[in-house]
């Protein structure tokens, strides 16, 4: 068959009134990228997105508070250990991330809804699970970006106050060491509260909702760990303070540090747990995060299909 110009009708019997119009549509034959380009795509952009960026100026607000919330104030220790010619840092870093849990908890709180609760609504998961994507690159790309997000928000300050104690010409080995300590305290942390805000935020498309449940688990539980523990410590119940703190993220982190990343326990009577107790509580944190990986995996096999 003969092709004209393509926005011209091909030659045809005369009466016959059907029109063939080549209008030049090829397939694709470029590269076709695969669901691992997928799955970084989608995780650069919930990154992305849990700062605000590539988002409204009004949603950037909150993140970017938090943000120099939680530096701003090690910056000051900064200025006070250089200015005093201090031999340490007023706080150590694996204190730091449990001194600010309340605005990690905040953050989280905003941003675990944000990543997973939208999708929810608008029932665009199916949308992705249309492309060379699977639950498992969603699960997968959801939970490391919000578990990236909460260790940049929780690592920035510690780096800092590296910087800042290098600058002092404070013990360069001492400091490194406990430097290092703290980002695998803080690495865990970022596990654990995404994994457990991811699952709250996916149970309802509604992100006020999201937001109140993540703050309740995350702050009325440490609340209600700490008043149990201060209660074990006036009635003189010591050793029951480890155990009562396995039931709070916050004082599971606590609890892990303390036993062996050289911090002292912040809970009343500052007990720290045996090893055995300490590794009672990485058990824990482990089976919390795989858990609700397994949770996420089991919500998304079903959500808008």
């Amino acid at each position: 068959m003969a092709v004209e110009h393509p926005l011209q009708p091909l030659t045809t019997p005369a009466g016959d009134q059907t029109r063939i119009h080549d209008i030049g549509y090829r397939d694709y034959d470029g590269p076709r990228l695969g669901r691992a380009y997928a799955r970084r795509s989608l995780y650069a952009q919930s990154l992305r997105g849990a700062y605000g960026l590539g988002r409204s100026a009004k949603s950037k607000v909150l993140p970017m508070l938090l943000f120099a919330v939680m530096c701003v104030p090690a910056a000051i220790m900064v200025a006070v250990a250089v200015f005093t010619k201090a031999h340490e840092l007023p706080v150590a870093y694996t204190r730091y991330g449990i001194m600010m849990q309340a605005v990690i908890s905040l953050y989280v709180a905003a941003q675990a809804p944000q990543a997973v609760s939208r999708d929810l609504r608008f029932k665009t998961v199916p949308l992705y699970f249309s492309r060379p994507i699977e639950t498992a690159d969603y699960v997968r790309a959801k939970f490391a970006s919000l578990a990236s997000a909460i260790f940049i928000l929780t690592a920035a300050p510690l780096l800092v106050m590296y910087v800042g104690a290098l600058l002092s010409k404070l013990g360069f080995a001492h400091q490194t060491k406990e430097f290092a300590e703290g980002l695998v305290s803080v690495a865990l942390l970022s596990l654990l509260f995404a994994g457990i805000g991811l699952v709250i935020a996916a149970v309802t498309p509604r992100r006020g909702f999201g937001i109140a449940a993540v703050i309740a688990v995350l702050v009325i539980s440490y609340g209600a760990v700490s008043t149990l523990q201060a209660i074990a410590d006036v009635q003189n119940h010591t050793s029951a303070i480890p155990w009562i703190g396995l039931f709070s993220p916050v004082t599971l982190i606590d609890g892990v540090q303390s036993a062996f990343l050289g911090a002292t326990a912040r809970n009343p009577g500052a007990v720290n747990p045996s090893t055995g107790q300490g590794l009672v509580y990485v058990l824990v944190v482990l089976a919390l995060i795989a858990g609700s990986y397994g949770l996420l995996m089991r919500r998304y096999k079903k959500v808008g299909l």
